[in-house]
């Protein structure tokens, strides 16, 4: 398999490093570094990112500079992995902020474009969920309609795929053993840049 350029986009609003999802993040980039391929990283909690709140700003507003170094590392990318915990069914409110600052028109779409815009296709996703508790019971009680949403509303719709999505149960359930086997299963991952 060739090199391939992948940016990895911490979701978590936790600075802290103690969360599982920094975790499976290291470890997915262990993989893809040992197998030869290039990383570049997004770190949402790193970075300012006031929430928009309107639609002038988010049309011609400038992009604060954060987000533009983030734009220039998902252009640069080929492979994207997204990391972030499952919070009320959906995303935390900083990484929506996040995409809401990041997909502004002319990086995500030509707002002069007739059709369905596309100008991040020719990136792949991973889409890597932590949440609280087992993920059958999660499935079965609440469905995961936030993520879908990401993924059909956003990085489709922008032109990313394919997305791959991965729900990992963070609830303590899993117990070291199941912790261990989700950091391995992220190492192939990233190794395979998949």
């Amino acid at each position: 398999m060739s090199s391939r350029r992948i940016t990895i986009i911490q979701g978590h609003p936790d600075i802290e490093e103690s969360h599982l999802g920094h975790a499976l993040a290291s470890a997915y980039a262990d993989g893809a570094a040992q197998a030869g391929h290039q990383l570049r990283y997004v770190i949402v909690a790193q970075l300012e990112c006031p929430v928009l709140q309107c639609k002038e700003d988010w049309e011609h507003g400038p992009a604060p500079e954060a987000i533009v170094a983030a734009q220039q590392a998902i252009a640069w990318a080929d492979h994207l992995l997204i990391v972030f915990p499952l919070w009320l069914g959906t995303m935390p409110a900083s990484f929506q902020a996040f995409l809401e600052q990041l997909l502004r028109p002319g990086f995500a779409f030509d707002p002069q474009a007739r059709g369905r815009p596309n100008l991040l296709a020719g990136r792949s996703a991973h889409l890597v969920v932590t949440m609280g508790r087992p993920v059958p019971v999660r499935w079965r009680l609440f469905g995961a309609d936030g993520v879908r949403g990401l993924v059909r509303n956003v990085l489709r719709y922008f032109g990313v795929s394919p997305v791959r999505t991965s729900y990992l149960d963070t609830g303590g359930k899993a117990g070291p053993r199941g912790v261990r086997r989700c950091l391995e299963r992220m190492r192939r991952a990233g190794a395979k840049a998949a």
